[in-house]
């Protein structure tokens, strides 16, 4: 599915269309068991690519646990039998008469208890390690896949309704189905096998329990497809839901929710949607109640007259105690499997259509893949020129560009300094120079080629590139700078060198197990809380680790004081050699050593040219330079006359 697909497609992309008239019927139905089957395949090869191993044994213990209450029934059926022998005391019973009556069927007995354990404990344990195994499964299925989809498509609310389904559905609803479908087939096999034994004293009883079944399967489905619906549609309010309450105990958000008071405000959204939420749920369980009930006293009124039939013929003479066991058990077992047959289909048959969810996610296409299908070669190590050909773009779903036909050119070893108000473009442009994003219109050429024809990954390592929203990763000092070039690894040396350069081996050196301290109290108890000036300092490391061609600071040093952001600076000068260099800065002072400016305003580029150029053109960026000139040199003055006053 495109980045720009409504939601509503994207929820329906898995059903078939309904039919139109009576014509349509057949294959509306074989398109339905289809896609049942189909779904119902994808599980069990989740499974099966988890390990198979567990998969045949929980096979193994669906045809034990389907045939074991029919041999549970046959021999309390001989025990009873025997018992009536021998309290009948008609005659003396000899030696081996009386072990083949009394202790045979209680060796049988015992037995049967002991399987019955056994099996009930090896598929419960069988069950918990599949679950977990198809659970980490999943999860890691759906992190790879994550990996590849756009950028773009993080922006679009309807991709987080499709990530908060397959999410929701990543834990145990995988092992759910697989454990409903083998408990369906245990009891199937258990519930025909009792209809044979039923079928002995009359063929007509168990068709009555099964035909008094069926109102309630029909109602457990209807109400399972609505159910169903009802969830998926309500990603929205479950995703607010989630929101509230988390932002009640975000650490980094508790600090503004308690001093501003915003606790109640969030507890009565929290309630608000809540309350709309669940008003479906109970109608739907209401519903689906009222109906249950009426059938299940249907069906207790005739396994009751059943029973009284029964009893009728043994009372005639027709058979003897055990067999009335036998078969007053076989019909409570028929009807006690017929409902379990029908809760099973229906839970597998929801769980399907929630595994829709996942499968909606797991069809995600990738759009920022190379043209070619042999992707040209990206040289490394060299110096690079990007153009910028008439580039716009927008968002996915919306209207506005938020850039417009940018043309500009940098050339190998240049120092690029980008300038503008917020939201001015600045951001989103060094996205689509990385390929985090596609222009919506004109190209962006590489070396003289189309951006788009190299390969993606190869891409990537080219650039070592801070964000103004750059990453705090809850582990070591080391891991975290080693994460600016991961497929390098942990470097020692470098690693050092890289927080000299960024200045952050001052604090560093501080810390109570330095480069190995652990950052952030998620994990470890003597994790350490950084500034964000500290954290800044370590982002910039990271890009100062990374082996790459163009080094891109997208306000890397906001954070940082006047003294701290020029020394970083003098360091990039000095580091980056011949590399090019793009930076995003609002203090215009960066911008003096620049050998190009990019002037842009409201998403277009309206100057370029070096700061003495743009400073004798005396347009916008003359007058940004001058306005923040004047706050330094005002901020100075009062500096220099508070100190005055202070010594008079």
């Amino acid at each position: 599915m495109g980045p720009g697909r409504p939601p509503w497609e994207a929820r329906e992309a898995l059903k078939p269309p309904k039919p139109k008239n009576l014509r349509d019927v057949p294959r509306y139905i074989k398109q339905l068991v289809g896609g049942f089957f189909s779904r119902l395949f994808y599980i069990f090869r989740l499974a099966w690519e988890a390990q198979p191993g567990l998969l045949l044994l929980m096979v193994l213990m669906a045809l034990l646990n389907g045939a074991l209450p029919v041999a549970g029934a046959y021999i309390s059926a001989y025990l009873l039998n025997s018992l009536e022998i021998l309290f009948r005391g008609d005659r003396t019973l000899g030696v081996a008469e009386l072990a083949s009556v009394i202790v045979l069927p209680l060796v049988l007995q015992f037995g049967f208890f002991f399987a019955s354990r056994l099996v009930g404990s090896v598929s419960g344990m069988v069950t918990a390690l599949a679950g977990e195994r198809v659970s980490n499964h999943v999860k890691v299925k759906i992190m790879t896949k994550a990996r590849e989809i756009d950028l773009a498509r993080f922006d679009m609310p309807d991709f987080y309704a499709k990530l908060e389904n397959a999410n929701r559905e990543a834990g145990m609803r995988p092992i759910h189905i697989l454990s409903s479908t083998f408990a369906l087939a245990s009891n199937s096999i258990s519930m025909f096998s009792f209809v044979a034994v039923l079928a002995a004293i009359s063929p007509y009883a168990p068709l009555f329990v099964i035909l008094v079944s069926v109102p309630s399967a029909i109602i457990t489905f209807v109400y399972r497809n609505k159910n169903f619906h009802y969830m998926r549609f309500r990603s929205k309010e479950r995703r607010q839901m989630n929101y509230y309450s988390e932002v009640q105990v975000n650490k980094d958000l508790v600090k503004e929710v308690k001093l501003f008071g915003l606790s109640d405000t969030f507890v009565e959204r929290y309630n608000a949607v809540f309350a709309k939420y669940f008003s479906g749920i109970r109608k739907l369980t209401l519903e689906e109640g009222a109906w249950s009930i009426g059938t299940s006293l249907a069906a207790g009124l005739v396994n009751g007259l059943l029973f009284f039939y029964i009893a009728y013929t043994v009372y005639r003479g027709e058979g003897r105690i055990g067999d009335f066991s036998l078969y007053s058990g076989a019909l409570t077992s028929i009807s006690t499997m017929v409902g379990a047959v029908v809760t099973h289909i229906s839970s597998v048959y929801e769980g399907s259509l929630f595994i829709d969810n996942l499968l909606v996610f797991m069809r995600e296409k990738a759009g920022i893949k190379p043209l070619l299908p042999t992707p040209a070669p990206l040289k490394r190590h060299v110096g690079h020129t990007i153009e910028l050909r008439d580039v716009s773009f927008r968002y996915p779903g919306t209207e506005r560009d938020v850039l417009r036909h940018i043309n500009a050119t940098i050339h190998p070893g240049d120092t690029v300094v980008m300038v503008g108000l917020n939201g001015a473009g600045k951001t989103t442009l060094i996205k689509l120079l990385t390929r985090l994003y596609d222009p919506t219109e004109g190209v962006i050429l590489l070396d003289g080629r189309d951006i788009r024809e190299y390969d993606v990954g190869e891409l990537y390592k080219m650039y070592g590139i801070i964000f103004q929203d750059f990453g705090k990763y809850a582990v070591n000092v080391k891991e975290n700078i080693a994460f600016g070039q991961v497929d390098k690894g942990i470097v020692e040396e470098e690693i050092r060198q890289a927080a000299t350069a960024s200045n952050a081996d001052d604090y560093i050196a501080n810390l109570p197990r330095q480069y190995d301290t652990p950052l952030m109290r998620y994990f470890e108890d003597d994790g350490i809380e950084l500034s964000i000036g500290q954290w800044q300092k370590l982002a910039i490391a990271r890009a100062f680790y990374s082996d790459s061609d163009i080094l891109i600071l997208d306000e890397p040093t906001a954070s940082l004081d006047a003294i701290a952001e020029q020394e970083v600076f003098s360091q990039f000068d000095r580091l980056r050699k011949d590399k090019t260099t793009i930076f995003v800065s609002h203090r215009l002072s960066s911008a003096t050593v620049a050998t190009q400016i990019l002037v842009l305003s409201q998403g277009e580029l309206i100057e370029n040219g070096t700061h003495e150029q743009l400073m004798a053109q005396k347009g916008e960026y003359y007058r940004l330079f001058s306005t923040q000139a004047k706050r330094y040199i005002s901020r100075a003055d009062e500096v220099v006359n508070d100190g005055t006053a202070s010594d008079m």
